[in-house]
């Protein structure tokens, strides 16, 4: 029977890793277990870095970005030798069973640790791509895709001013679900996603047709999983002969407060991961289909690749 749990965050921070950690421990200890808490993720499990949380240990932390516990690489956790030394660290604690927030990959290490080890896991997805399969909702995305938007508002009012075309740069290396969502919300002309081909002699045909028409400006949104929008950039300023500029939102869309739908959301989960754990289950991941959380096989989790809904690829044509 599970007595002892610990938790470590993994992979990049994103907002709501806090309120997801916050629920976490303070579920642990309203069931009468012990929680202990890895610092600097897989690297700080096999360095030892833990200490046992209690509930004010997550206090005046829900509103937080980031996370308290941190975040870092471990190329030695890539080798089976550097799971062992994580596992013996745990089990010398007496921990039965790891809550693992992060994404995909963070996850897939957690699952290793399982089956060479036969360590109950439990994953939370927590990515401001929402790239984890098998779940509509990951920890961060609601943030990071308001952040996007804020952005795309603000840079529509300079473009305007100046009848400039802008092309906006945002996260998602195999995921355009960050880029097409916040497109849509902020009304982009065009969103350029790894999932789809696009034509830039085609979208500078039509741009410059919409300004001979007298449109003043055009928002581009393109996830960095596409193309670069630098070099994007410079051959939309040369096909066009329109002025041109290029903003790379970098690390800005993982920081910042949480929004309510991550607060509560990341607790959600937080909370299921806990109940899980102490019902015995294991190897599994806490997700959300169509609002309700439920729980998906971790190996089905990370060895499939989640597809971007083609609903949203419509509509943002349609939009345009």
């Amino acid at each position: 029977m599970v007595k002892n749990i610990a938790v470590l965050t993994s992979g990049n921070d994103c907002p709501g890793m806090n309120a997801c950690l916050r629920a976490v421990v303070r579920t642990a200890v309203h069931n009468g277990l012990r929680i202990w808490g890895i610092h600097n993720g897989y690297k700080g499990l096999l360095a030892d870095e833990m200490e046992e949380l209690n509930t004010r240990s997550v206090g005046d932390m829900i509103q937080r970005g980031g996370t308290f516990l941190g975040i870092a690489r471990s190329e030695e956790f890539f080798e089976k030798e550097g799971r062992q030394k994580g596992y013996e660290n745990l089990k010398n604690r007496g921990i039965d069973g790891l809550i693992v927030i992060g994404g995909s990959g963070s996850i897939k290490g957690a699952a290793a640790l399982s089956q060479e080890f036969d360590l109950p896991v439990i994953g939370i997805p927590g990515t401001i791509e929402n790239d984890v399969w098998g779940t509509d909702y990951t920890i961060g995305s609601d943030t990071a895709a308001n952040t996007v938007v804020d952005a795309i508002n603000k840079l529509r009012d300079t473009a305007s001013a100046h009848r400039r075309i802008i092309l906006i740069e945002v996260m998602g290396k195999t995921s355009g679900w960050l880029a097409m969502t916040a497109g849509i919300a902020g009304g982009a002309e065009y969103v350029l996603v790894p999932e789809t081909k696009f034509n830039i002699e085609q979208i500078c045909d039509e741009i410059r047709e919409d300004y001979a028409a007298g449109k003043r400006y055009s928002l581009l949104v393109v996830s960095d999983g596409a193309a670069s929008a630098t070099e994007l950039g410079k051959m939309v300023q040369e096909k066009t002969e329109i002025d041109t500029r290029v903003s790379v939102l970098g690390h800005i869309q993982r920081g910042g407060s949480p929004t309510v739908q991550d607060r509560i959301n990341a607790s959600l989960l937080g909370e299921k991961a806990v109940l899980a754990m102490k019902e015995g289950k294991r190897d599994i991941v806490v997700g959300f289909d169509t609002g309700v959380v439920v729980e998906i096989p971790i190996n089905e989790a990370t060895n499939n690749r989640k597809t971007l809904d083609t609903e949203f690829i419509r509509l943002s044509k349609v939009l345009a």
